[in-house]
């Protein structure tokens, strides 16, 4: 085997300025198992949506998971230039996450309240690590989940609108 694919992954220091990395990198690795659960959260009910709005919430919900498998690649790549590791384990993600499945069939309806209220979850789960990252000298993820909380606020937002009966 080449010496070239035998580097073990490992954390590093890094001297950038940010204080308290541990906890930061937590905190990122706990949205980034959110992130993750809630693409695939999506990506089903995008499958199995149906009904006369199947068109709308198919696309919207295609426009959101494909927006957040890229903030996981970006929450997954802030841990690592934090000189962490991100998490390696689906066990890990699960374990991080508080986005939940849902059991029983589900009504399209049923879909759509469910995905908006786990991206109010998110954006209050993001809200809390921009509170978190306060006064540690991170500019850089207190920009990062500020837009990842302003997406989950606008997602919930439309999601909201389509199930609104009045």
């Amino acid at each position: 085997m080449s010496n070239a694919l035998n580097v073990v992954p490992s954390t590093d220091d890094v001297a950038t300025g940010v204080r308290d990395t541990d906890a930061i990198a937590e905190g990122l690795s706990d949205m980034l198992a959110d992130t993750y659960r809630l693409v695939f959260k999506s990506h089903a009910y995008h499958w199995n949506v149906e009904g006369p709005l199947f068109y709308s919430v198919h696309n919207l919900t295609e426009e959101h998971y494909e927006d957040m498998f890229q903030a996981a690649d970006d929450l997954a790549e802030r841990i690592r230039a934090l000189g962490h590791l991100a998490p390696t384990a689906m066990a890990d993600i699960v374990g991080r996450s508080t986005i939940e499945d849902k059991s029983g069939k589900l009504t399209t309806e049923d879909m759509v309240s469910d995905l908006a209220k786990d991206h109010e979850r998110m954006a209050h789960r993001f809200h809390a690590l921009i509170e978190m990252v306060e006064g540690r000298k991170d500019p850089v993820t207190e920009d990062m989940a500020t837009a990842r909380s302003a997406f989950h606020e606008k997602a919930a937002w439309m999601l909201r609108a389509l199930v609104k009966n009045s």
